[in-house]
């Protein structure tokens, strides 16, 4: 079985991932982790050196990689991965078991606004126009995280809450 966690920045897919896969005892697969190996730079280098489309191409690429393996594992996107180059008809393809989590505006500010730089989309935008930028962007991506099989409001839980939650609902 594999299960795809999706979602915003900050909506707590990493870290979701790695506690499930452990109380799942199955292997845990960040897309953006493997990304960064294979390509032998971070993501925000990506962006900087070749460009959104580029990276985009690759990611497209290595997530067809991934789920060609055809192995049980808790597989974590990035951000926009579910949204370009028909990225959620190629992981429903592979797998039914997709969950958004889904974070609200304040909440996703609250996480990542001490950590502006290490997000590339993000790291240009003031602080007041944040809201907006957020709002807009998650607007446009809506479509496709709303594709996922489940969907499970991230807000005031903790890992815990959330990985068991997951749990009860794929089961």
């Amino acid at each position: 079985m594999t299960i795809v966690l999706l979602g915003y920045m900050a909506s707590g897919k990493s870290a979701v991932s790695k506690l499930l896969g452990t109380v799942l005892e199955l292997p845990v697969l960040d897309l953006d982790d493997y990304i960064e190996t294979k390509e032998g730079k971070t993501i925000p280098e990506i962006f900087e050196t070749k460009g959104e489309i580029y990276f985009r191409m690759k990611e497209h690429s290595y997530l067809k990689e991934v789920l060609e393996i055809k192995e049980s594992m808790i597989l974590s996107l990035g951000g926009g991965t579910p949204c370009y180059a028909n990225n959620m008809n190629l992981i429903h393809t592979y797998t039914e078991h997709t969950v958004y989590l889904q974070t609200s505006i304040p909440e996703i500010i609250n996480r990542v606004k001490n950590e502006k730089a290490k997000r590339p989309l993000i790291s240009g935008i003031s602080d007041e126009d944040l809201p907006e930028f957020i709002g807009k962007h998650l607007f446009e991506r809506n479509a496709f995280y709303q594709q996922a099989t489940h969907s499970i409001f991230t807000d005031k839980k903790t890992i815990e809450d959330l990985v068991e939650e997951i749990k009860t609902t794929l089961h």
